[in-house]
């Protein structure tokens, strides 16, 4: 047995013993594979594509190719990437004078001149000079290492790793567009656009030299701030140049005694803020990588809009002062935006006064801010509920006061911005006079989801929410739009139900026009027959059909056909006025970014005035062709009150449109007769102003039936009441006997039990109604109850 376990002892060291250190082994390669693997990227040389810069400044134009400023990258800076033989030679060679002589003869470190800075600093026992190179400036523009030793060596590094990837060319174009240039400006073609409002192509040997000294120390070289050391550092760059054979010194003297002006910075941006901030608000897909250490031809060049510069400032300018005139009634705030209806191409987009105080909410955008719209979406509501048939154009519409009920909330009852009422009026009247309560019956009977489905069909897609969420106030603003929604959709209008998207960049704009041409959401072609868009252009163009609310020669008549909406939202927290000619649509607001209400401000007082200098700019040269009239449609005089066929008692004959299978209806109804949802209103107006179609008894209403008390009969008494004209005798006839004669509105008559018809006639005119009288069996005990009336 002892001889068993002698034996056995070496097979078991070998078969536990050698398996561990062959499993050492492994792990020891493996990690040393893994820590190679980690490390292999310290070591591998880098090319051009591994430090392209996709993240740069974006340059904008306006239709025309003048500069509308420049957006910065996301972490702020202004970069544009060119390549460098688009770069002027005169910049070429002063930077490479000023910065690194003889950069295309030695490697990724100048040895000699590192030496001899050595030599330099002992002697003069301090730095004189340094000896970084092209490479080596690149490498610490790409790792801002600590400036120690340990931070040197990783400089180096980087420096023999870009040397090993990329060629001389490739070193020098990266370094270049990366050149720190003062403030937030990178790169000599951002610089040169900065500053001189060139490309870096045109730069001439005084601003090249120039920009040139500026990356050796560019907040001490500041050229907005310290000219004169600037100048000396020049004055460097340019003996340097000499020194090198790439210039004379009569040629350097002349450059350095040129006058160069410098363009202040203005943050890159010269005009239109708010629209190029919105345009690249949504960061567009990722740029074709640059390769060669060059950028594709063309991305750098600015991005043609379709902005009209002096369109935009004049816009600006006009909204500056129209701030100023409203400033005594709290109004600090507005926007703007204009279309060109064919094309859709915005021209001009004010998003607020002064983008650049923050102090006064500048940097709020008037024209993407979600505001409640007022009476401006009244317009689409009539065209729809004409295009359903549920109005005809010579609809006649009760504007009386109204009581809606709305569960969970008060009694809903809207009112006009008069307070006032105007009684029966036609569809015409109701809209272009902005009447509240003739727009929300038609909503009752159209449907609140119906109108809310035909809105976002015209791009309103703010209206999120559900239509019981926004109710029959939807067509008094309950919801909220953007003024560029609301634009968009009266250019739809313009264009006569053909939706057209706005257009903001240029087509024929190379590789951009696919990242910044924003559109409207996929709509249909055209949402309705032209027909009702172009009856509805009719009623918003007619200067005398508003005249009730707005008068003739109020800011919205222009001396040209234009079709105009305003809208003043409740409290006169926003106003608004939208429209447009054959040509151009304009929208405008004003109001308070915060929400603090104006000082008895109106659309018509606020926005409209806006609204009328830039459509009276626009036409200047060039009044715009005349509306189409509505097609398949006929005109016909009518009674402006009643909206029938004119009769020789009608005061006032206007011309209507009609549809064709309307127009026998017309040729034979003859009586207009004011329905009892009247009475409130009629029995509130003065007399003497009515015409004859207004002739009516207002009390009793017919059918009414009354109780009479017993022992009571001697103190209840009835009111006749009458509506109409009183310059004539007024006959009063019950059950047909003549009961008075008098030329007043009002008779009382003591109630006897009955069935009764009492008939009011004066001249030809006369009302009659039905009414019944009973005896009650006995005195109700509830004190305070009194005749009362019930219909039946």
């Amino acid at each position: 047995m002892k001889q068993a376990k002698k034996w056995l002892l070496p097979i078991k060291q070998k078969v536990w013993h050698q398996p561990n250190r062959r499993t050492s082994k492994i792990i020891l390669a493996l990690l040393l594979i893994c820590l190679l693997v980690r490390l292999l990227p310290y070591f591998a040389p880098i090319h051009a594509a591994d430090i392209a810069q996709e993240q740069l400044a974006l340059e904008f134009s306006d239709r025309n190719g003048i500069p509308l400023g420049t957006i910065l990258t996301s972490d702020r800076e202004h970069t544009s990437v060119i390549p460098l033989n688009q770069v002027s030679p005169h910049f070429i060679h002063a930077i490479l004078a000023a910065e690194d002589g003889d950069f295309y003869h030695h490697g990724a470190l100048d040895l000699k001149a590192a030496a001899r800075a050595l030599k330099d600093s002992i002697q003069a026992k301090r730095v004189v000079s340094g000896a970084s190179t092209i490479t080596m400036q690149l490498a610490r523009m790409l790792d801002s290492a600590p400036r120690n030793l340990s931070g040197k060596v990783r400089e180096v590094w980087l420096s023999w790793r870009l040397a090993a990837g990329m060629n001389k060319d490739e070193i020098l174009s990266a370094y270049i567009n990366r050149l720190p240039m003062g403030g937030n400006i990178y790169g000599v073609e951002a610089a040169a656009r900065t500053y001189f409002s060139i490309p870096a192509s045109d730069l001439n040997l005084a601003q090249a030299s120039l920009l040139a000294a500026i990356p050796n120390n560019p907040t001490y070289f500041d050229p907005l701030q310290h000219w004169e050391r600037l100048k000396q550092r020049q004055k460097y760059v340019l003996n340097r140049m000499a020194k090198d054979g790439y210039i004379t010194n009569p040629i350097a003297e002349r450059a350095y005694a040129e006058k160069v002006s410098f363009q202040s910075r203005q943050r890159g941006i010269i005009a239109a803020p708010h629209f190029l901030f919105w345009l690249t608000s949504t960061p567009p897909p990722t740029p074709p990588r640059l390769r060669g250490g060059v950028a594709k031809p063309g991305w750098g060049s600015p991005i043609r809009t379709t902005i009209d510069r002096p369109l935009q400032q004049f816009v600006e300018a006009q909204l500056q002062q129209v701030l100023s005139s409203l400033a005594a009634n709290n109004v600090h705030h507005a926007a703007a935006l204009v279309v060109e209806n064919h094309t859709g191409e915005v021209l001009a987009y004010v998003g607020s006064p002064d983008y650049f105080n923050e102090a006064k909410l500048g940097r709020n955008d008037g024209v993407q801010a979600l505001r409640q719209p007022g009476s401006t979406l009244k317009s689409f509501l009539y065209e729809l509920a004409l295009e359903k048939g549920v109005i005809r154009p010579n609809t006649i519409l009760a504007d009386v006061p109204a009581n809606y009920a709305i569960p969970g909330a008060k009694l809903y009852s809207p009112t006009d911005y008069n307070k006032s009422f105007l009684g029966p009026v036609r569809v015409r009247i109701a809209l272009a006079n902005s009447l509240n309560i003739p727009a929300v019956r038609v909503l009752e009977k159209l449907g609140v989801q119906t109108f809310l489905a035909r809105l976002r069909e015209l791009g309103f897609e703010d209206l999120n929410q559900s239509a019981e969420y926004y109710g029959l106030g939807l067509t008094l603003g309950s919801g909220e739009v953007s003024l560029w929604e609301l634009a968009r959709a009266y250019v739809t209008m313009a264009r006569q139900g053909q939706v057209t998207p706005l257009v903001t960049v240029l087509s024929d704009q190379k590789g951009h026009g696919e990242f910044f041409h924003r559109v409207t959401a996929s709509l249909p072609p055209r949402v309705s027959s032209p027909s009702t868009w172009q009856l509805i252009t009719d009623i918003l163009s007619d200067n005398h059909a508003r005249a009730t609310a707005f008068g003739v020669d109020s800011v919205l008549n222009l001396p040209f056909p234009a079709a105009v909406k305003t809208g003043t939202s409740s409290n006169f927290r926003d106003t608004w006025t939208v429209g447009f000619t054959t040509d151009y649509t304009v929208a405008t607001w004003v109001g308070n970014f915060d929400g603090n209400p104006m000082r008895q401000v109106s659309g018509v007082t606020g926005a409209a005035p806006l609204w009328n200098r830039i459509m009276l700019h626009l036409h200047e040269h060039k009044e715009p062709a005349t509306f189409s009239l509505p097609e398949g449609m006929v005109q016909l005089p009518i009674c402006a009150f009643s909206g029938l066929k004119p009769t020789q008692d009608c005061a006032s004959v206007v011309q209507e449109y009609f549809y064709p299978k309307d127009i026998s209806a017309y040729a034979n109804q003859n009586n207009f007769n004011l329905s009892s949802e009247y009475d409130e209103w009629l029995a509130r107006q003065n007399q003497s102003s009515f015409t004859s179609d207004r002739f009516k008894i207002l009390s009793p209403h017919n059918g009414d039936l009354f109780v009479l008390y017993p022992s009571e009969e001697a103190q209840q008494k009835l009111e006749f009441k009458l509506a109409g004209i009183t310059t004539q005798p007024v006959e009063w006839w019950l059950n047909g006997e003549k009961i008075a004669t008098q030329s007043t509105n009002s008779l009382f008559w003591q109630l006897h039990p009955g069935n009764w018809t009492l008939e009011a006639r004066s001249g030809e005119m006369s009302d009659k109604v039905t009414f019944q009288v009973e005896l009650a069996s006995k005195k109700p005990t509830r004190r305070g109850f009194s005749t009362g009336s019930s219909k039946v």
